[in-house]
């Protein structure tokens, strides 16, 4: 069943109408699983809002695989016309800690001369 996007709280956090049921509890906020994206005042808050926004603030989407209640929001992965809505935002996706390790050396070391 489709909920309506209601609201886009930030890039990575939602409110659906009408409430979401789990687990004996019920709610409308949503934290979709499989990306993360800037917290507001941080470089890149506002474009990701945006984003979100733009592709489903007043449109249908479903929550599946339901996860776990964190912080009073559904974490969940979400369809969007089929696809997970993680899919949408490659750029904020989890990185292996390979990538994360190769990704902090980098940063480390970017004015060491050789």
């Amino acid at each position: 069943m489709g909920l309506k996007v209601t609201k886009v709280i930030d890039g990575d956090t939602f409110e659906v109408s009408p409430d979401w049921e789990w687990n004996n509890e019920s709610g409308s906020v949503v934290r979709p699983n499989g990306y993360n994206t800037p917290e507001e005042g941080k470089q890149g808050y506002q474009a990701a809002k945006d984003k979100l926004s733009d592709l489903i603030l007043n449109k249908e989407v479903e929550l599946v695989k339901k996860i776990k209640l964190t912080y009073g929001r559904l974490l969940c992965d979400v369809k969007y016309n089929g696809k997970n809505l993680a899919d949408y935002f490659p750029e904020y996706q989890a990185q292996t800690l390979e990538e994360k390790t190769a990704k902090r050396l980098k940063e480390t070391f970017k004015d060491d001369v050789r």
